[in-house]
Formats: C-alpha cells, structure tokens, sequence
C-alpha cells in the first residue's frame, strides 16, 4: 500500500516537515542521501529571474556563493575570452649581437645584426638570392676573327659588355650610362642587336658537334617598328580618336548587314525549297490512282513541310474531335499573316469559314497555305528587289563621283531618298519609279520603312491574287 508521503514525494508536493512528520525512509535517501538536500539548499539560495530583465545582468547579481563580480574588466579563462598564447616552461634560445659579411659585395663590408646563437659562423642565408647574369667573355684573337664590326670598335665593344656586367643586362639603365661624348650615340635597339650579335657568334664558334645550340635571337628592325608604331599611337589626337571610333562603328554595322543579309538568302532559297516540294507533291498526287477507302485518306494525305505556307496541326490523339478543328490556324502564324490571308480570300471570294467537310477541310488548308507561301515570297521578291536598287544607285551614285576609275557624269537631279520601292508586276517591265531612289550610305532599314515596304508588298500580293 502507497502511502501519502509517497504520493507527495511522486508528485515533489512534500516538504522538509511533511518528512520529518511522517518519519518514514523512502528508497532515494537510503541510496543517496545528500542529494535531496542540496538541491533544497540551492532552491533556498536562487531565484527565478525576473521577466524583462537580461541575462547578462540578472549574471552580475550576487546571489550565490561564488566571488562577487570584478569591479573592473579582468582578462581570464573564465568567460568568452581564452588565453591565445600560452608559454611553456622551457627556456628560450639565447640571441647573440654578431657581425656578418654580404657576399654580393665586393668592398668586404662588415655589419651586425641578432642571430641565434646556434648558427654563429654559417653563411648569411640571404645570400643565396644573389643572381647574377653570365655575361660572355672573348679574346682578343676572337674578335679578331669573329666579333670585328665595321660599324664598332673593340674599345666601343668593351665598353658595352662592361656596363652590361655591371648592370646584369638592363639596357635602359646601360643607355643611360653609355657614354656617348667619347663614342656614338647610340639607341637602345643598337645595344641589343650589337650585344645579341656577339653572343650568337660565341655560341655557334664555342659549340661542340652534335649539340643542339639555344642561341639568343633579337630582331632590331623589329622592335624599332613596333616603338614607332607604339609613339605614332600615343601622339593621336583627340580627332583622331574619333575618327578611328567611328570607322570601327561602321565596320560593325557592315558585318551586322552582312550577316542579315546572308540570313534573308538563306530564307528566301528554304522558300523556294519549300515551293517546289509542294509542287513535286501535288504532281505526284494527280498521277496517283484514286482508288482508295474513304476511311485511309486521312492517313494517306500529303505531310506538307514545315517550311511551306502553315504546318495544321494532327489530331490523332483518342476521344472525339470537330472536324473544324483542323482549319483553326496555328499560333505559329502572326497577325500580319493572318490579316493578308483573310484580304486575299475575301478578293478571291472565298468564305473565311466554310462548311467543313472533310474535302473541304482539306482543299481549304491547302489554299490557305499556298496564299501564305505566295505572301512570303512576294515578300522576299520585294527585299531582294530594293536591296538590287539600291546597290545600283549606289553604283551609279560611286561612277558619278569618279571612285570606280570611269570619268565623272553629272547627277540627273535630286530625288527623294525615303522614296519606298514599288512591287513590280508580272509583264508590265521594271518599274521606272525605281530610278529615282538614291542610297549612297547604304544604311540598314528601318523598322519603320520595313513595316511600309511590307504593308506595300501585302497589299500588291492581295490585288494581283485574281490575275492569271
């Protein structure tokens, strides 16, 4: 049976006088009896921190028995902070005040400097980065037979191989100390062609058969027309600058007219591709037999190429479909398109939506894709029509001005150069309003005059649709 101190201590309702009263061992003070009573002590010493108040300062209250906060900031291991560097007992190593010597220098220099004890009497380690230049040493006999110049003499040369010595090769600096009061002047370009020279001859007399030779090579000619080059650039002017600025811009926009072009060729033969297949088809189903199921016509309809007039979309999926359904145009056809194909069908008197039945649906589709394909060529004619003019004014615009090498005719007049180009029309010969356009820049359409030329060439291609 639980009695009621027990049910007090399960529950901690239970105080210090509720056990004393009840004088009863449970089975936690039997197996450790000091820990109930410390945790009693630490409950009578804390207290709960007040709401609003931050940790940080409800840590510097005194309410324990640990030491009362420093009045000042300490630095100890005990917080955030952490001891960075921690010495070791050991003993340092002794530092001695020694003097050393520099061997890159030649005068036997003495200097002092702290060094470790233990490497008194080694080398100064900073020795090794003293890199010198091998520089080429000849006899007199040599140069007698190898080195003799014309142009220099032995104490000029002398004198060359000596500042390079000294200066390890840099010949800005050996220019500099050259002396040119007692011998020529010279560039720097001399130096180098007179000193490379030299050594290329040494190299090729000191070498042993059978050994491939690195002989040096400097071309003088060279790195004077590059330094000529390199001052005429610096010394532009501001016009210059401008003008160069400018030839690159339209050196640009010739490449970017270029491209388009080639772009609108190849269009203009995937039409042509397009046209003739289609043609090739339709040949090809009048010489076929009709005698076919009413059922496999649908499956035995000519594909027409994606490139010719509109690609109508299958429906061959499962479930019923409207058979007008197939004379919805694609979203593939633009706004453009679609307003020429319903002026061109309306001069034809054709009806936009006729009764579809299945050899109606059919022939309608492939009306409607032969007006949009005469559209797009007649659309391409018209491109390749102004562009062939205006190359030809261009031309004729060069020839008056005497640039291509004929003699110089006078100009027939002014004329308009916004004129647009008219669709010439099939038996009736060029167009002589054409003449009159003159495009000396041959600058690229713009989108206005292109959507003009467009408009021009649709409207043209509607009213020639009921002509033979």
């Amino acid at each position: 049976m639980a009695t009621g101190a027990d049910v007090r201590d399960i529950l901690e309702l239970g105080g210090p006088e509720g056990d004393a009263a009840s004088g009863t061992i449970s089975k936690k003070d039997i197996i450790n009896p000091d820990k109930k009573k410390s945790k009693k002590s630490s409950e009578t010493l804390t207290f709960k921190r007040p709401e609003g108040m931050h940790r940080e300062v409800y840590a510097l209250l005194y309410s324990d028995k640990k030491d009362a906060p420093p009045l000042l900031p300490s630095d100890t291991g005990q917080g955030y902070r952490t001891v960075k560097a921690k010495l070791g007992s050991k003993k340092v190593r002794p530092w001695k005040w020694m003097p050393f010597t520099n061997p890159a220098r030649k005068d036997g220099a003495m200097f002092f400097h702290w060094r470790r004890a233990a490497e008194e009497g080694k080398d100064y380690p900073f020795a090794r980065f003293n890199k010198t230049v091998q520089v080429p040493v000849y006899s007199e006999q040599e140069y007698q037979l190898y080195l003799h110049d014309d142009a220099w003499t032995k104490a000029e040369t002398d004198h060359l191989f000596d500042l390079s010595r000294r200066f390890d090769l840099r010949f800005v600096v050996i220019h500099d100390r050259y002396d040119h009061q007692q011998f020529k002047k010279r560039s720097v370009e001399d130096l180098k062609e007179r000193y490379y020279h030299i050594c290329a001859k040494l190299a090729n007399v000191r070498a042993v058969p059978g050994t491939d030779l690195k002989i040096p090579v400097f071309d003088a000619g060279h790195e004077r027309r590059r330094k000529e080059q390199l001052e005429r650039l610096y010394n532009r002017t501001p016009e210059q600058v401008a003008e160069e600025e400018y030839l690159l811009q339209e050196l640009r926009k010739i490449e970017a007219r270029k491209k388009e072009r080639e772009k609108r060729t190849q269009d203009l033969q995937k039409l042509i591709t397009a046209a003739d297949t289609t043609a090739e088809q339709r040949r090809t189903e009048r010489k076929a037999p009709k005698k076919k199921l009413p059922q496999k016509k649908e499956a035995e309809k000519p594909a027409v190429p994606e490139t010719a007039g509109i690609k109508f979309p299958d429906f061959k999926s499962a479930g019923v479909t409207l058979r007008s359904q197939r004379m919805k145009l694609p979203s593939s056809v633009g706004q453009k398109k679609i307003k020429a194909l319903e002026q061109m069908l309306l001069e034809l008197g054709v009806e936009l939506s006729p009764t579809p039945t299945e050899e109606l649906v059919h022939m309608f589709n492939e009306l409607r894709s032969d007006l949009v394909l005469l559209y797009e060529l007649k659309q391409a004619c018209a491109n390749c029509e102004y562009e062939l003019q205006m190359l030809r004014h261009r031309h004729e615009a060069l020839a008056r001005a005497g640039v291509l090498g004929g003699p110089a005719t006078p100009a027939s007049g002014p004329a308009p150069a916004s004129a647009e180009p008219a669709v010439p029309e099939p038996g009736l010969g060029p167009d002589p309003t054409k003449d009159t356009i003159i495009d000396v820049v041959g600058a690229p359409l713009t989108p206005n005059s292109r959507k003009r030329r467009e408009s021009a060439s649709s409207s043209s291609s509607v009213k020639k649709a009921k002509k033979p």
